[in-house]
């Protein structure tokens, strides 16, 4: 069984700690480790391998958490799970089972999981679709629903009759009410929260999609052979290609449209962390009620979520308060109202702010940059380039650039020529001249950038060549 897991999605409901470059699945919340790590561990225990969809720069975070090899496949754009899934799949053998979970999920029973999945190879081996409704706990409209019934009266396997959009909180409670009926019963539930998560043979899905939304198995299929093959783990699909596939998910796609699709009931813990309410629940707490932090200082205060990474943050006389504090950001909300902070997001890309694309500290292929100080006219940045890489050959139409090497030997082109650049040793990039750094120390290069010009954007580049083959950033 491999585990199919998909890295898409920008986790903008929780802002401002996750951002597109480094969105929530990555980002250590639990015990200095990530939803994407966790997804991992806990699949390792029963998947033989692991195949991983993302895009380019979701792809560097992920090698990164990662402990063994595993198979990529990158997206140069989003085309939503369908596409996603094919693709993979047509990279898979027909009769291999695949599980396909988002990394953006947090599971606590893994004992009651494991379970779960017992029961659903059994139904996938005979060639069913396979998902995995939760157990709804009280009436969430912020979830998809499964709407489900028992095959015969004799047998505990469900099929899956209509799954549900989000509803809105007077159907949610009618859903729960006749779920709380079936109970006192001894019944199945009728409805189930659609998990994201399934279970099925490659080839069975392939051929379920072909049937139901032939436009996109054909797409994914023109996309597939024309993919390029970057290592023996790695496979990259055309831009243009990938633009061409319909863009759907695989409910809409395949599950409300199949007639082999079958639903196990699951109890296990399960959180999607979509806001940070949720968050709030699944982090510890002290004896107020307060989530734990060595940096929070509480008087008179409880029932509120802290987060924060160097800053000591003090709360007198307050609850039921979220707080994130990071290096460029702080969001201040009541508790129940940070399914809102969308919202703000959305503000935020009409002033077309770096504030939802990255953070001050940003993680690349390369190394990583920090923003130590950022003006209307300048930037100034701390860069740390890692042993045997290099930045891309680049050049910027609004800025002029100055480097200072603090540490290590850096190789450094700027047009024609190139010269090595030692600790307290600089050299000048004036603006729209071609440049690269380049490390090919055994040790970290770090070294200052001072940017100078009307506009000091992330996105003033043009990329003549690059290692990673990324179009911008």
């Amino acid at each position: 069984m491999i585990n199919l897991i998909l890295c898409g999605g920008s986790g903008t409901r929780l802002w401002p700690i996750s951002r597109t470059l480094m969105p929530k699945q990555f980002v250590k919340l639990f015990d200095d480790k990530s939803l994407f790590q966790l997804t991992a561990q806990r699949n390792k225990k029963v998947c033989e391998s692991f195949y991983i969809v993302s895009n380019t720069e979701q792809y560097f975070l992920a090698i990164d958490q990662l402990e063994e090899d595993s198979k990529f496949l990158l997206e140069p754009v989003g085309r939503n799970t369908a596409p996603a899934i094919a693709l993979a799949c047509m990279d898979i053998e027909p009769e291999e089972l695949v599980l396909v979970t988002p990394s953006d999920h947090l599971i606590k029973d893994e004992k009651a999981y494991e379970k779960a999945l017992k029961e659903a190879k059994i139904l996938a081996k005979e060639d069913n679709l396979v998902t995995f409704g939760i157990k709804p706990q009280y009436p969430e409209t912020g979830f998809g629903y499964i709407q489900a019934k028992p095959e015969n009266d004799k047998c505990s396997i469900l099929n899956v009759e209509l799954f549900k959009e989000k509803p809105n909180l007077e159907i949610a409670t009618q859903y729960i009410e006749e779920n709380s009926k079936l109970s006192i019963q001894n019944l199945p539930l009728k409805y189930y929260w659609n998990s994201g998560m399934f279970l099925f043979k490659a080839g069975v899905f392939l051929e379920e999609l072909q049937q139901h939304s032939p436009d996109i198995y054909e797409a994914c299929q023109k996309a597939y052979e024309k993919s390029q093959t970057i290592t023996q783990n790695q496979k990259r699909i055309i831009h243009e290609d990938m633009l061409a596939i319909p863009s759907d998910s695989i409910d809409y796609a395949v599950m409300e449209k199949s007639k082999k699709v079958k639903v196990v009931p699951c109890d296990i813990g399960w959180s999607d962390v979509g806001s940070f309410d949720a968050l709030y629940d699944e982090l510890p707490k002290d004896r107020h009620g307060n989530t734990k932090s060595q940096k929070h200082i509480s008087i008179d205060s409880k029932n509120n979520l802290i987060i924060t990474n160097d800053k000591d943050i003090a709360t007198i006389d307050v609850e039921d308060l979220i707080i994130v504090d990071t290096n460029d950001a702080l969001l201040i909300s009541k508790k129940g109202s940070s399914q809102k902070v969308k919202k703000v997001v959305e503000k935020l890309k009409e002033q077309k702010s770096e504030l939802t694309n990255i953070h001050t500290l940003a993680h690349r292929p390369w190394g990583t940059y920090e923003v130590l100080l950022e003006h209307k006219n300048y930037k100034i940045k701390r860069i740390i380039v890692q042993p045997e890489k290099r930045l891309s050959l680049q050049k910027h139409f609004h800025r002029s650039e100055h480097w200072i090497v603090v540490s290590g030997t850096a190789t450094v082109t700027v047009g024609d020529e190139v010269k090595l650049i030692r600790p307290n040793e600089s050299t000048y990039i004036k603006m729209g001249e071609v440049h690269r750094v380049e490390n090919r120390g055994k040790i970290p290069v770090i070294m200052i950038e001072a940017q100078v010009g009307e506009y000091t954007g992330e996105d003033d580049i043009v990329r003549i060549e690059d290692d990673f083959e990324r179009i911008y950033k």
